[in-house]
């Protein structure tokens, strides 16, 4: 009977061991830079500069510019889901709190120029 129980015990107590120690949650700010990654960096490059073939070829704003950190928060939000000029919109593709992180994201890149 006791080996029945081990055995029977086992599988989910080394499955919750295995959450426990390898697997790591993601962080908030972790995730705004994986959506930049896959939904921006190919444009305006994983620095925010636009400094692309593509983003050059397309005319890419500099994200580090003052003259991008001057918009407003929803103005960056309205245009990462409307879209403007070549740049498509995402809020069928993107929820609210990631656009949201997105703009912070963005904004991280002021310090940087």
């Amino acid at each position: 009977m006791n080996r029945c129980w081990i055995r029977m015990a086992l599988p989910p107590l080394l499955a919750a061991f295995f959450v426990q120690f390898f697997v790591r949650p993601v962080k908030a700010d972790n995730v705004a830079e994986v959506t930049y990654k896959a939904k921006c960096a190919a444009c305006h490059a994983t620095d925010g500069s636009g400094d692309t073939a593509v983003g050059k070829k397309l005319g890419t704003h500099d994200f580090r510019s003052p003259e991008v950190q001057k918009m407003s928060d929803a103005e960056l939000s309205e245009i990462l889901a409307k879209g403007k000029n070549k740049m498509p919109g995402y809020e069928k593709s993107l929820k609210p709190d990631e656009i949201k992180g997105l703009v912070t994201y963005i904004r991280s890149f002021a310090a940087t120029k």
